[in-house]
């Protein structure tokens, strides 16, 4: 065994690289299409099934089992290498994007699925070297499994973004079939061909690395109207923002969440609304809103203390910074009014113990499992355990119009925690038509008063947000909860209709 140390390496790195590439394929395909669930789901599945077929297409490969091994080795590094540029090529310019996926979850998964059994024939020897064989390969294949979903989303993606990533990982599977390829020259057939294919290849791989910024940026070019000034990939999401003239919009995943034209109608409406009905306004919590928007507008009541809570450190950094941002917000985040606690919504709502007077809920939309459970029944009842007796609490709930089943879940499943619910909306340009729900423990009368500058809002046009037209109204929905998340699956349905 100790003469196959070099193999069992191997093993090591390309089993890394093999649940890199899943990551990256399920990645990239929640990114420009939603639906993580489905996306990690289907290509998990259809990857699973891959390694099957190659595994048994590798009893076909009976002689010079080492070409057979380097071979797979350059095919996946090279088909793996380029898996997230094609992904996105494929989503700009072909309407079969997900054929284009399966393709190459097929062609990655059957190649990945051959290696390990062409492996373990070239080290068995003996039944007793055997059992050791099988249990040392098996070890090392599962530990690279673990180095690699670890890796991931922890290292690889926040540092490198999709494409780096991807072609680090091809650039890995270049190097085992190197290593290989010098280690065992003399049992390769046509070795110089092989030692060629790998070298052109390696180069071509640590291009694409060091180019990787460039070719972001290209694509993002592509996917987004406007000239793409920054582009970021945090922890938790990816974040890019655009400008044309004036016109500045931030998108989180794909999704707007402003544009500086009209953001103040949303703003206004999100901040002022709740605070004309609330009777106090000394302690506002504001959960999502890290651009500063939201903080802008409470920043205009003179007596009000704000506390932001924000997943992401490098969103509030982003907004904080950055003078597109700061001109629009007004430096809001730097406010000594403020406190910003960087921490997930729901588990700063499970440890609060200090009632809010007004609580502004500014989520991204749920379009994932993660922001799904901060649109549930249990969440929402959180929420009423930080509100105080009096307070008032307001919800971003989407589009009424373009996802109506989603916004109604949003109001049913807040009535359902025993709040009283008043439903509005306004159009906001960048968005169309968008929702809020308005919610408090007593009943609310009509009556709202502005006692703050606005651009939009005033006492008379107010009222008409409260107004919702026939084809705006949904029926037979359902409340959305943490153990049957109906939300996704509303919001979902609403993008596939409007694509």
């Amino acid at each position: 065994m100790k003469n196959y140390k070099l193999l069992m390496l191997t093993t090591l790195i390309i089993s890394g690289c093999s649940i890199c590439y899943e990551l990256i394929i399920s990645a990239v395909s929640s990114y420009l299409v939603g639906d993580s669930t489905l996306q990690y789901s289907v290509t998990i599945g259809l990857y699973m099934c891959a390694m099957g077929l190659g595994s048994y297409l590798s009893k076909f490969m009976k002689n010079n089992l080492f070409n057979w091994f380097v071979s797979i080795e350059i095919g996946v590094g090279a088909i793996g290498g380029v898996s997230a540029l094609i992904l996105f090529l494929a989503n700009l310019y072909l309407e079969s994007y997900q054929l284009v996926m399966y393709l190459e979850i097929i062609i990655i998964g059957t190649l990945v699925g051959a290696e390990i059994p062409i492996l373990t024939r070239i080290i068995e020897g003996d039944e007793e070297n055997l059992r050791v064989t099988i249990s040392s390969i098996f070890s090392f294949d599962y530990i690279g499994g673990l180095v690699g979903s670890i890796a991931f989303p922890l290292l690889l993606l926040p540092q490198l973004g999709y494409f780096a990533t991807a072609f680090l990982t091809g650039t890995m599977n270049l190097v085992a079939a190197m290593l290989i390829i010098y280690k065992y020259a003399g049992r390769i057939k046509r070795v110089w061909g092989y030692k060629i294919a790998t070298a052109v290849l390696f180069a071509g791989m640590v291009i694409g690395m060091l180019f990787s910024e460039n070719i972001s940026n290209y694509i993002e070019n592509g996917l987004y109207r406007d000239n793409v000034i920054l582009s970021e990939h945090t922890k938790y999401q990816h974040i890019v923002m655009t400008k044309h003239r004036d016109d500045v919009r931030l998108y989180i995943d794909g999704n707007i969440q402003f544009c500086s034209m009209d953001e103040y109608r949303y703003h206004e409406a999100l901040v002022h609304v709740p605070m004309a009905k609330a009777e106090k306004k000394d302690r506002v919590l504001v959960l999502g809103g890290g651009d500063g928007m939201a903080v802008r507008e409470l920043l205009k009541y003179e007596d009000t203390h704000i506390t932001l809570v924000d997943l992401d450190e490098e969103m509030i950094r982003i907004c904080s910074e950055n003078k597109n941002i700061n001109k629009l917000n007004d430096n809001s985040l730097k406010s000594d009014r403020l406190t910003i606690v960087i921490q997930d919504a729901y588990k700063f709502l499970e440890n609060n113990t200090e009632p809010f007077d007004v609580i502004i809920v500014d989520l991204p939309d749920p379009n994932n499992e993660a922001l799904n459970k901060l649109y549930t029944n249990v969440f929402y009842r959180l929420c009423g355990n930080s509100l105080t007796e009096n307070g008032i609490m307001t919800v971003q709930s989407t589009s009424p119009y373009y996802a109506s089943k989603a916004f109604w879940c949003v109001n049913k499943t807040l009535e359902s925690e025993g709040f009283f619910v008043k439903p509005y909306h306004l159009q906001v340009p960048a968005f169309g038509d968008w929702g809020f729900n308005l919610a408090s423990k007593k009943e609310m009368d009509d009556v709202f008063q502005l006692d703050v500058e606005t651009r939009y809002l005033d006492e008379n046009n107010v009222e008409a947000l409260f107004c919702f037209g026939k084809d705006e109204l949904a029926a037979n929905v359902e409340i959305n909860g943490l153990s049957r998340p109906r939300m996704i699956e509303y919001y979902m349905e609403a993008v596939r209709n409007w694509e």
